[in-house]
C-alpha cells in the first residue's frame, strides 16, 4: 500500500517535524486539532474558486496529518483516544473538502461534478467503515488499493489540473475518486469475507 511506502521514506522527516512541535509544547491531540482546522480553511479556499492554490496548500497540510502520529510515539503519547479523534477527524476533513467541491458544481453549474464528489465521499467513507467495522469483529484490515493517501494525491493533481484544463480536469479527478475510493471498499468487504471464514 502506497500510504505504508511513504510512511517508511518519510519517517525522518517526520520525526525531526515532530520534534520541533515538540519543542513549541505542542501536544499530538493539539497538532490533530490544528491540522483539522487547517484544511478546514483549505476547504474554504476552494470553494472560492482557488483551486490550485487549494491543492498547494493541501500538500503542506499533509504534514500535519501525519506528524501527529509520529510526535505520539516520539513523546510516548500514543492512546487509544488519540487515533480514535485522528480518526474521526479525518472523515470530517474528507467531508468539508468534498463539500467545497460540491459548491464548486453549484458555481460551475456541473451537476455530474455534485454527483461525483457525493460519490466519492461515501466511498471515502465506506473504506474507513469497513476497516473500523472489521476491527470491531477482531479483523485487522489495511489492504485496500486506494486509500486515504491516494486519493489525497488525486485530489491534489485534480486541484492543479484547473490551471490547465478548467473544471474538465476536477471533473476527472472526481470521477478516479468516484470509482477508486467505492472499489476499494468492496475489496475491503471481499477481503474481510476471506478472513472470517465466511462462505461464498
Amino acid at each position: 500500500m502506497l500510504t505504508d511506502m511513504a510512511r517508511a521514506r518519510a519517517r525522518d522527516f517526520l520525526n525531526a517535524v515532530a520534534r520541533f512541535f515538540q519543542r513549541l509544547g505542542l501536544t499530538p491531540n493539539t497538532l490533530t486539532l490544528i491540522g483539522f482546522a487547517f484544511v478546514c480553511i483549505i476547504a474554504f479556499v476552494i470553494a472560492m474558486g482557488y483551486e490550485a492554490l487549494g491543492a498547494i496548500l493541501l500538500i503542506v497540510g499533509a504534514g500535519f496529518d501525519a506528524t501527529d502520529g509520529s510526535l505520539a510515539r516520539l513523546t510516548n503519547r500514543v492512546t487509544k483516544f488519540g487515533g480514535f479523534l485522528d480518526s474521526s477527524l479525518d472523515r470530517y476533513a474528507d467531508g468539508v473538502l468534498m463539500l467545497a467541491l460540491v459548491w464548486r458544481g453549484i458555481e460551475y453549474n456541473n451537476r455530474w461534478m455534485i454527483v461525483l464528489a457525493v460519490i466519492a465521499l461515501i466511498g471515502s467513507f465506506l473504506v474507513s467503515y469497513t476497516r473500523a467495522r472489521a476491527e470491531g469483529v477482531g479483523v485487522q484490515l489495511k489492504e485496500g488499493w486506494f486509500t486515504r493517501l491516494e486519493r489525497m494525491i488525486v485530489l491534489i493533481l485534480g486541484l492543479l489540473s484547473t490551471l490547465m484544463f478548467g473544471q474538465v480536469g476536477l471533473l476527472i479527478a472526481l470521477g478516479i475518486l468516484a470509482l477508486l475510493s467505492n472499489v476499494t471498499a468492496v475489496q475491503r468487504i471481499l477481503v474481510a469475507r476471506q478472513k472470517l471464514g465466511e462462505p461464498s
